[in-house]
């Protein structure tokens, strides 16, 4: 999850809700799914409380860096950082905006954040930019619905939900997110992961620049 306003609600509640949910047990196990693919030189966007960091390779990664507008979020972490085997920072930064040198990464991973990204388009700029050329994108996320009757609830509570939620967005539509802005996807699986179903139909894999 990624946010960044600043309110009592976003500096205090937020962050506690949203480490609880990106916590439960279905969403762990798809993150075992797709994290230790990545390896070499590694960013994370939207870290959150670090949850995917068990899930690296601890022999295939040699450096990670990491990016979340909140420090909030970020202070949950449960994790001894300096005890990995891999090099680590953590940037606070937003996707829109990455500050690190261009072509410098092996692969990104981008785990339950763009939902709530709010320029899409820009971090997707920002991705092809830091990335190596023949660098890839590893992603797992929610996002639209293929039934129609879960659409329907899904685009009329996500108003209200998105203003809770830190910015979440039940409703987008990730592969066109992700082949409209300069990437093809290699591979990727669906399913609904056990929970409300407007927030678990999820979709992750890898892609590649165009």
């Amino acid at each position: 999850m990624y946010f960044n306003k600043m309110g009592l609600y976003d500096k205090h509640i937020l962050p506690k809700v949203v480490d609880w949910a990106c916590r439960q047990k279905p969403t762990r196990k798809q993150r075992e799914k797709i994290i230790p693919l990545a390896h070499g030189n590694v960013l994370e966007i939207g870290i959150g409380s670090g949850l995917n960091l068990p899930f690296y390779n601890k022999t295939n990664v040699k450096h990670l860096t990491a990016i979340d507008p909140s420090i909030e979020i970020w202070n949950q972490n449960k994790f001894d950082v300096k005890s990995f085997p891999f090099e680590f920072n953590f940037i606070k930064a937003i996707a829109e905006n990455i500050p690190v040198d261009n072509n410098s990464f092996d692969y990104v991973v981008i785990t339950y954040t763009l939902c709530s990204i709010p320029d899409v388009s820009k971090a997707f700029n920002e991705i092809r930019r830091v990335i190596k050329p023949n660098g890839k994108l590893l992603f797992c996320e929610h996002g639209k619905a293929p039934d129609k009757s879960v659409q329907k609830w899904q685009n009329y509570i996500n108003p209200i939900w998105k203003k809770l939620g830190g910015g979440c967005t039940l409703n987008k539509d990730i592969p066109s997110l992700i082949k409209n802005n300069g990437f093809k996807i290699i591979n990727m699986k669906t399913m609904y992961i056990p929970g409300w179903k407007p927030a678990s139909f999820n979709f992750w894999g890898s892609s590649e620049i165009k």
